[in-house]
């Protein structure tokens, strides 16, 4: 399938990745309809920040993927649908669960239930390598046990298994697409690398991190909206389950030392117990296994490695000492 002209409606557009993700299908000659999440400020999230010539193009619909009735009409006369609408907070999920389930397992059912109605040509699913819990064996292919180790987790199992049984069900074309960690400009301040690097912008001699031990495959988002649109495109990826990472892994405390490195800081660690999982919900460890996409969708990783880490990391750090990027953070605060 060749996206080009395609009509595409795109869930949680206004997010970090799906900002980019909207942006490069535009930049395609896609005709985008961008589902933002209904409030009264009328924000477009991350969207209010595109570039004038994007923005003109974007069909922007506010809504909720909460709601079967909206969502349908933001389908109407879309050939593809990329689903990115999500909570993605773990520590919020310890204290708000219900709200996981309506919006990660009943917003994906409505997603697939009007692409059913409608025909649509082909759904990408987002799943989260989360879903895979600490890792028995790396790297990690996508015949690993899946481990609900948070509500969060455990949500998007539930979701991804609802996307698969459409498929298996009904032979709606929905292909599931896993990212590990994604990283780069617009990451919420949850996440730890914009934590280093916005303390660290800010002028801390000191940082707050949680455990520095656990490892993780972080990929630039550069990367992640390649694997989307590669996923999308595919002819074999209809029912099957896709990692999209770098098979490449470093500790958070090696992280840590990486980005005091590149921003030439000389500042200490400190740990906060606010910001530390429960021992059984932490996911230990992550690395991927990539050869099912190369194989099924010709997607190599472009920031692969500690060179490709290192590359992706001074571009993320380059948009964050923008002063207009770095006063959206609260500095400091922990943000869950």
């Amino acid at each position: 399938m060749n996206l080009q002209k395609k009509k595409i409606l795109i869930t949680g557009s206004d997010g970090f990745i799906g900002s980019h993700l909207t942006e490069t299908l535009v930049r395609m000659g896609c005709r985008v309809r961008a589902v933002v999440y209904y409030n009264s400020f009328n924000s477009w999230g991350w969207l209010d920040e595109s570039p004038e010539e994007i923005k003109k193009e974007i069909e922007v619909f506010p809504g909720d993927v909460r709601d079967p009735f909206g969502m349908k009409q933001a389908m109407q006369g879309c050939d593809v649908v990329f689903h990115l609408a999500a909570l993605i907070a773990i520590p919020y999920s310890y204290h708000s669960p219900d709200t996981y389930v309506d919006t990660n397992i009943k917003g994906t059912l409505n997603i697939l239930q009007a692409a059913r109605e409608l025909d649509v040509e082909k759904v990408i699913h987002t799943s989260t390598s989360e879903v895979y819990g600490t890792a028995r064996y790396v790297p990690i292919d996508e015949e690993h046990p899946l481990q609900g180790q948070s509500p969060y987790s455990a949500t998007k199992i539930g979701a991804d298994q609802i996307a698969l049984s459409f498929y298996r069900s009904f032979n709606t074309p929905v292909a599931v697409i896993r990212p590990f960690n994604t990283y780069g400009p617009r990451q919420s301040a949850r996440a730890v690398i914009p934590t280093i690097i916005t303390q660290i912008a800010a002028g801390q001699r000191e940082i707050s991190l949680g455990s520095l031990h656990p490892t993780r495959d972080f990929n630039y988002i550069k990367d992640t909206v390649s694997g989307f649109i590669a996923i999308a495109e595919s002819s074999k990826s209809a029912g099957e389950v896709i990692n999209i990472g770098s098979n490449y892994e470093v500790s958070i405390g090696g992280l840590f030392q990486t980005i005091t490195e590149i921003m030439k800081a000389d500042i200490q660690v400190k740990t906060d117990a606010h910001r530390l999982r429960p021992e059984k919900s932490e996911v230990e460890r992550l690395c991927a296994d990539n050869r099912k996409a190369a194989e099924l969708t010709g997607w190599r990783p472009q920031y692969a490695g500690m060179e490709g880490l290192r590359r992706g990391l001074r571009d993320t750090v380059e948009w964050f000492r923008d002063p207009n990027n770095l006063k959206r953070y609260k500095i400091g605060v922990y943000n869950i």
